[in-house]
């Protein structure tokens, strides 16, 4: 009798000790358990040490550390009807980890679908110039609509990072035609501002020579000069009129 109750003891010893280590739980400080007593939710508990009670409470662990979400790539079609392959990374945390449980079957996959859709519904709305030259516009747009649907599921979309804009060759050879022709009218502009300024330079200089002979007649002589100057054999030039007007005056009507 004695031999049974010692064993009958040390049984119960045994099945507490087993129930009591299975209702101890320790969640790290970026954890948190959401528990549910007999199916219904009872609270969010943590981080440390604490109790559940075997069978009529279960706890699910959520980890609050921000997760890294690499968007597979997605065939996106512009606005302007430029089709390109995009991918991105996304970084959200579960900040309500009861919603997180209770409101969406898995976050983490729900959370990749809502971003593929809403990277192809976001990017679809703007033309190819802007994806290129404008993505951080872009990663602001994006991150805005995910937060928004996500806030339901207790998720917080922190960041959204467009990683790669691919376009097919032929379009790749379109756009590098179109800065060609970009740089080619650019420069056509410049020296035609150039050739306007000039001609402006010139009319006032005429003007100038036109007001006063004496400055043409100096300007005429130094053109004879760099002439003179040259190698050439032979100068044919016009003698202008003026300068030998005082040579052929008569010589009573220069000295008086």
């Amino acid at each position: 009798m004695i031999l049974d109750g010692v064993i009958g003891f040390g049984g119960l010893a045994i099945l507490l000790i087993a129930i009591l280590s299975s209702s101890i739980r320790v969640l790290r400080e970026y954890e948190r358990g959401v528990l549910f007593q007999l199916g219904r939710f009872w609270g969010v508990k943590g981080p440390g040490l604490i109790i559940v009670i075997p069978v009529l409470q279960q706890m699910v662990r959520v980890d609050l550390r921000t997760i890294v979400l690499d968007v597979p790539t997605q065939d996106v079609i512009s606005r302007d009807n430029v089709s390109v392959k995009v991918n991105a990374v996304i970084y959200f945390r579960v900040v309500e980890p009861d919603k997180a449980i209770i409101q969406v079957a898995n976050f983490f996959e729900a959370t990749s679908q809502l971003a593929q859709t809403t990277l192809r519904a976001v990017l679809g709305k703007h033309e190819l110039d802007d994806m290129l030259a404008e993505r951080e516009r872009l990663n602001i747009d994006i991150q805005k609509v995910l937060d928004a649907q996500t806030d339901v599921w207790g998720i917080k979309v922190s960041n959204v990072e467009i990683k790669h804009v691919d376009l097919d060759e032929s379009m790749v050879r379109a756009i590098a035609r179109q800065a060609e022709a970009e740089r080619e009218r650019r420069a056509k502009v410049i020296h035609a501002e150039g050739e306007l300024q000039a001609s402006e330079k010139l009319m006032q200089a005429a003007n100038v020579l036109a007001r006063q002979s004496g400055a043409m007649q100096l300007r005429y002589m130094q053109t004879l000069s760099s002439i003179a100057g040259d190698k050439s054999a032979t100068i044919v030039f016009p003698l202008p009129i003026e300068l030998l007007s005082d040579l052929m005056e008569p010589r009573s009507n220069r000295t008086k």
